[in-house]
């Protein structure tokens, strides 16, 4: 990630708990072979305000999405593993061709430092 990106994701999740709202952080928590983000990258999902950062993009990142929105329903964490490897049954081009394993968590909207 760079730091811009990192200022983001941040903000976002400032954001989110001052508003007390719901929302879950995707982080890429191991990697093999050519993915399209490395260990780190973060994204954060906000059904309310959508996405900030990323984890890859695509089917792979649209996954993520998917226990995301699991995750902000039940408050369990989930480990998702997103295999980037050439699927005989697509036509796209766009396949890195690695796995990358991603820690998706809720991020409980609290108080933020602001008083009531």
């Amino acid at each position: 990630m760079t730091h811009q990106d990192d200022r983001l994701v941040t903000e976002a999740l400032t954001s989110a708990a001052r508003a007390r709202r719901p929302c879950a952080l995707a982080t890429v928590v191991a990697t093999r072979g050519s993915t399209p983000r490395k260990v780190g990258a973060r994204l954060v999902v906000d059904p309310e305000r959508g996405l900030t950062g990323t984890v890859g993009g695509g089917c792979g990142e649209a996954e993520v999405i998917e226990a995301a929105r699991r995750v902000i329903a039940s408050g369990r964490p989930e480990r998702v593993r997103v295999e980037l490897t050439e699927d005989f049954t697509t036509w796209s081009p766009a396949v890195c061709g690695g796995i990358m394993d991603v820690f998706v968590e809720a991020a409980v909207a609290g108080r933020g430092g602001e008083e009531e």
